[in-house]
């Protein structure tokens, strides 16, 4: 296994604390480093030969950074180096996992693939973001419904996605549905 990340400035920098912008300018790669412990490559390194497998995680970072689907929605741009990732290991037909928001990176790149990020429909409350479902659909992709604790498994396109934070559940229930990809991922491996 490893961690690569975009050698990239931040969209923007946000204090969690506060919710709110700060003026501070930080690299995508360098943060990423952070939370990897330092055991992290650029991912313009990436070589998908050499790997069986990509899982892109999720969280807002995605949306801001390696697309720009936070400010665009449907009409955003992927980061090239994402874009040339998810392409390799795609004509390479390697399996890539997406979780969070991710799948909107599959969405945008392949255009009739199937993805999940969760209900297309706020369910009691616990999908904020369920209008994603409907962008995806604009993008000519099928949006499947399935529960945070579900992955989606688009085997002409190897391409496994969980909502996981897109649903207001539990940890448990996100880390169940966060693994029941990374297992499928592993099975088409």
């Amino acid at each position: 296994v490893k961690i690569f990340a975009p050698n990239t400035e931040q969209r923007d920098v946000v204090n969690h604390l506060k919710g709110s912008p700060t003026e501070e300018k930080r690299n995508v790669l360098v943060e990423s480093a952070r939370l990897a412990r330092g055991n992290i490559q650029d991912l313009a390194e990436l070589k998908a030969a050499e790997f069986d497998a990509v899982i892109f995680p999720g969280g807002f970072g995605v949306a801001k950074n390696l697309c720009s689907w936070a400010v665009d929605g449907k009409d955003c741009t992927v980061n090239e180096h994402v874009n040339s990732t998810l392409q390799a290991f795609h004509s390479a037909k390697k399996p890539i996992g997406l979780c969070c928001i991710s799948p909107v990176l599959a969405a945008k790149v392949f255009p009739g693939c199937e993805v999940t990020v969760g209900q297309d429909k706020n369910v009691d409350g616990r999908f904020p973001d369920a209008e994603t479902a409907s962008a995806i659909a604009e993008l000519g992709c099928k949006h499947v419904c399935k529960n945070v604790n579900e992955s989606h498994v688009d085997k002409a396109n190897k391409i496994v996605t969980t909502c996981a934070f897109m649903c207001k559940a539990p940890l448990h229930e996100i880390f169940d549905g966060i693994g029941t990809m990374v297992q499928e991922v592993l099975k088409l491996a």
